[in-house]
């Protein structure tokens, strides 16, 4: 019987092998924003269209490990469709599971993370925290420029 660790291997896997909402908008009226982790190669662009405060389109880009093209394919389908402080909270969340220092002293927002718990056995391997964040990372600069 498969356990927790290899569903949450499928899902990662299932996100790499056919990413979601792969493509770009165009710049503008969508803001765009690349991100670069020099460590390992991966290449994000993020692509976000923002309409009266909702993420109302987001495309991704780029290539990368798994957990980079993974989390990105996991991101656009959690953030389309909320409202920009809904995906603060969640950005919020995300890089809270990822043990990640926040500048926010607030408490951690009460945010079900769905199929991105699946990148939680990431934190296991520090030097990959980086792939798994990229993206969030990328569409942060996004939507602060939209």
């Amino acid at each position: 019987m498969p356990g927790l660790e290899d569903l949450y291997r499928e899902i990662i896997l299932d996100h790499y092998r056919t990413p979601r909402n792969r493509g770009e908008l165009p710049t503008p009226p969508a803001s765009r924003a690349d991100g670069h982790n020099p460590l390992c190669g991966d290449e994000i662009t993020v692509f976000v269209q923002v309409d009266d405060g909702v993420v109302t389109d987001v495309k991704v880009s780029g290539q990368g490990c798994s957990i980079s093209q993974s989390s990105a394919s996991m991101m656009t389908q959690a953030v389309k469709g909320k409202s920009l402080d809904e995906v603060r909270a969640l950005v919020r969340r995300f890089k809270g599971m990822m043990s990640i220092e926040s500048d926010d002293d607030s408490p951690m927002p009460e945010v079900s993370l769905g199929d991105l718990e699946a990148l939680q056995g990431v934190v296991k391997f520090p030097v990959r925290i980086k792939c798994a964040t990229l993206a969030w990372n990328t569409l942060v600069e996004a939507v602060e420029n939209a």
